[in-house]
């Protein structure tokens, strides 16, 4: 009995936790999309950055000139052109673009008789490829019997040289680009404007505010950021532009409409200068890079 009771008490047993499983399914829903971006965006990053070190020419990286490539883009008269005819043709079209889509969207935003088929025809442009606008826009715009001149001479004016004029050429690749991406801003305006609270309008309208007090101190501060959002994707876009100016123009007359893509295209595939075009793509990048910095940031402001 005494040995029982001077015994130690047995161990006590603790107990046995599963072992939890991880889940991995999120991860292989998002392996196709990390295997995307690693294929085709950072490793061709990388590898046009190694490029652009070298000289690379006729398919063959020959010698390591460090940073003469980006050096001369400092010095290259052709590509200032093509900076130059490239910040035009973003400014003049976003522009266009987002007045006259924002504007229709407030039209057609109203109470109408065929507002839905209106909407419906607006939209159309946005459907055709820019290639297709491209060529298209060689018939419209053809100086000998081209709707456009024929129309101008019918009213009693004189045909304007749209294609081979170095004046002229420029507008009317702007007016393509217009027509084809105003509807995407019209689009999203109106999607926009179509989620606003109502109930804020009727409060205003008892209270007694007119049509121009709304628009400027409801609907512009609530459409914000939506405008800037807008203003941001086309002006990445617009900075990109490279099918219509090509199928259209091809870059001439001269030099007139050679944007900045076009111009690295040519330099890359035609003069097999493939280091220097490289550098290219960088300094492009980085102006978009500038440009989306200054509006993410206040677009950001905005939604706080």
């Amino acid at each position: 009995m005494s040995a029982q009771l001077d015994s130690p008490p047995p161990a006590a047993i603790e107990p046995v936790t599963p072992r939890v499983r991880k889940d991995r399914t999120g991860a292989w829903f998002l392996a196709p999309a990390v295997v995307w971006i690693i294929l085709f965006t950072i490793f061709p990053l990388l590898f046009a950055l190694y490029n652009s070190f070298y000289s690379f020419r006729f398919g063959q990286r020959n010698q390591f000139v460090g940073l003469d490539n980006f050096g001369r883009l400092f010095t290259d008269p052709n590509l200032r052109n093509g900076l130059q005819v490239t910040l035009w043709f973003v400014l003049v079209t976003v522009t266009v673009e987002m007045l006259v889509g924002f504007g229709l969207a407030l039209l057609l935003n109203r109470e109408m008789q065929g507002k839905n088929i209106l909407r419906a025809i607006m939209v159309l442009p946005l459907f055709a490829t820019p290639v297709a606008m491209g060529y298209l826009g060689i018939t419209i715009f053809f100086e000998t019997n081209g709707p456009i001149n024929d129309t101008i001479r019918a009213l009693g004016g004189q045909g304007i040289p749209w294609l081979s004029s170095p004046k002229w050429a420029p507008v009317s690749m702007m007016i393509l680009e217009v027509w084809q991406w105003t509807p995407f801003v019209f689009l999203v305006s109106l999607a926009g404007l179509q989620g606003l609270p109502q109930d804020v309008y009727e409060a205003a309208e008892v209270d007694g505010a007119s049509g121009r007090q709304l628009f400027r101190s409801i609907t512009m501060p609530l459409m914000a950021p939506t405008l800037w959002l807008i203003l941001l994707l086309r002006m990445i876009e617009a900075f990109k532009v490279f099918d219509i100016p090509t199928s259209l123009t091809s870059g001439g007359p001269g030099r007139a409409t050679e944007v900045y893509s076009l111009f690295t295209y040519r330099t890359a595939l035609r003069f097999f200068d493939h280091g220097y075009a490289a550098a290219q793509g960088f300094l492009l990048l980085f102006i978009v890079m500038f440009i989306v910095t200054i509006l993410y940031g206040r677009i950001s402001e905005l939604y706080e």
